[in-house]
C-alpha cells in the first residue's frame, strides 16, 4: 500500500514543474512586452545601457508629441475647454517703418479724401500711423480735396495739422479758403507765400493773380503788376500752363513789362500745345467740336466755386461783388470792378487772361455779342 502511494506521488511531481516553467515563462513575456513599451518612466529609469543623453532625448521627443497633440486638439476644438487657438495677425509683427512707408505712398497716390479716411478709421494703430508727420507731407491735393458743404471745424484742424508737417498742398489749399472765403487776407497771403517758396507752382500762379488785380487792397493803384509779372514767369518755368499763357499776353501786349510781341507769340503758342497734350494723355476719345478743352480745376478752385455756389453767388452782403465768369475758377471780387469786362460784350468778367481765353473756347465765343450789335438789336425792338 505504501509502495503504491509513493509511486502515485512520483507520477504527480514532474506536472507541478511544469506548470511552474510555463508561469515563468509567462513573466518573462510580459516583462518583455512591458518594457518594449517607451513611457516616460521607463526612459527616465531604464536599466539598459543607453547613455543619459539618449534618454534625455527620447523624454524631449515624448514631451514635444504630447504638446503636439494637445495643440491639435485645441485647434480642432476637441479639448474639454472647447477653446480654439489664436489665429496669429501679421499686422501686428509688421514694423511701424514699413506700415508708415506703405501710407506714404497712399496718401501721395490718393485720388479722394476717403481713400486717406478709410485707412484712418480702420484700426487704432494705423490712426495713430496715418497722422504721421511723414505721411502727411506726402498728402496729394485730391487726397486733401474738403467740400465747401462739409466745412467745419474738423476739416481745418486737419488742413493746419497737413501744414504743420510741411504739405505744400495744403498750404495753397487753406491760404485761398482764407484769403477768399473766410476773408483772412493776411493769414491768406501768408500760407499762399509759404506754398510759393517751396516753388508750388499752382500757388505761384494765384499770388500772380492777387497781384495783377491787386485783390485785398482798397485801390486799383495798388497792383503791383512788376510782382506779378516775376510771379508768374516762376510759375511759368515750372510748367503751370495758366501761367505760360498770362505771360504770353503781358509780353505782347506790354502789360506789366517791355513789350516783345514775337515771345509773347511764342509763349502763347507753347501754352496751346501744352494744353493739348495734357487733354491728349488723359482722354483716349477724339477731340469734341469746337475744340474745347476744359482741365480738371484745382481743389481749392472747386471749393471756391462750391462755396459761393452754396450762397448763390453772394460774395459779402450789401456789396455788388462778382465772381469770375469762367466756371472753373470760383474766384471772387475783393473789391468792386476789380475784375475786367469783355471788351466785347461788356457781360462777363474775368480775374486773368488765363480764364478769359479758356472760357472763349468753352461757352463765350458763341455767345459774345458786340455792345454796337445789341445796342441795334434793342433799337430795332430786339433780335430777330
Amino acid at each position: 500500500m505504501v509502495a503504491l502511494v509513493k509511486a502515485k506521488r512520483d507520477d504527480e511531481a514532474p506536472p507541478r514543474v511544469c506548470e511552474r516553467e510555463v508561469e515563468r515563462e509567462n513573466e518573462t513575456e510580459e516583462t518583455s512586452i512591458h518594457s518594449a513599451i517607451p513611457t516616460r518612466t521607463a526612459l527616465c529609469h531604464s536599466s539598459n545601457t543607453k547613455s543619459p543623453e539618449k534618454s534625455r532625448e527620447a523624454v524631449d521627443d515624448a514631451g514635444s508629441d504630447h504638446s503636439l497633440m494637445k495643440r491639435r486638439q485645441l485647434a480642432g476644438g476637441e479639448g474639454d475647454s472647447g477653446r480654439r487657438r489664436k489665429k496669429v495677425d501679421f499686422f501686428d509683427a509688421l514694423p511701424d517703418d514699413i506700415v508708415v512707408t506703405v501710407l506714404c505712398k497712399l496718401s501721395a497716390s490718393a485720388s479722394r479724401p476717403s481713400d486717406l479716411v478709410a485707412v484712418l478709421v480702420t484700426c487704432k494703430r494705423l490712426n495713430r500711423l496715418g497722422l504721421d508727420p511723414l505721411v502727411l507731407s506726402r498728402a496729394s491735393a485730391e487726397s486733401l480735396a474738403i467740400r465747401a458743404k462739409r466745412w467745419s471745424d474738423s476739416s481745418h484742424r486737419f488742413l493746419e495739422r497737413c501744414i504743420d508737417a510741411g504739405n505744400l498742398e495744403a498750404y495753397h489749399i487753406l491760404g485761398m479758403i482764407r484769403f477768399y472765403c473766410l476773408k483772412n487776407r493776411r493769414s491768406g497771403l501768408s500760407l499762399l507765400a509759404q506754398a510759393a517758396i517751396g516753388n508750388h507752382a499752382t500757388a505761384l500762379f494765384s499770388l500772380a493773380v492777387i497781384q495783377f488785380n491787386g485783390s485785398g487792397k482798397s485801390s486799383r493803384n495798388d497792383k503791383d503788376l512788376y510782382a506779378g509779372f516775376a510771379l508768374c514767369t516762376r510759375a511759368a518755368s515750372l510748367g503751370h500752363v495758366d501761367a505760360i499763357r498770362v505771360l504770353g499776353h503781358c509780353l505782347r501786349d506790354g502789360y506789366g513789362v517791355r513789350r516783345n510781341a514775337a515771345e509773347g507769340r511764342r509763349l502763347l503758342i507753347l501754352a496751346n500745345a501744352r494744353e493739348l497734350t495734357a487733354f491728349l494723355n488723359t482722354s483716349s476719345s477724339s477731340l469734341p467740336n469746337g475744340y474745347a478743352l476744359e482741365p480738371e480745376p484745382h481743389p481749392a478752385n472747386r471749393f471756391l466755386v462750391e462755396w459761393f455756389a452754396s450762397r448763390r453767388g453772394v460774395v459779402a452782403e450789401g456789396e455788388r461783388l462778382r465772381l469770375c465768369s469762367n466756371g472753373g475758377c470760383g474766384l471772387p471780387e475783393t473789391r468792386r470792378h476789380e475784375f475786367r469786362r469783355c471788351s466785347a460784350c461788356g457781360l462777363v468778367n474775368y480775374c486773368s487772361r488765363a480764364c478769359q481765353a479758356m472760357h472763349w473756347k468753352l461757352a463765350h465765343s458763341t455767345e459774345c455779342l458786340p455792345i454796337e450789335r445789341w445796342l441795334d438789336d434793342a433799337a430795332d425792338g430786339g433780335p430777330e
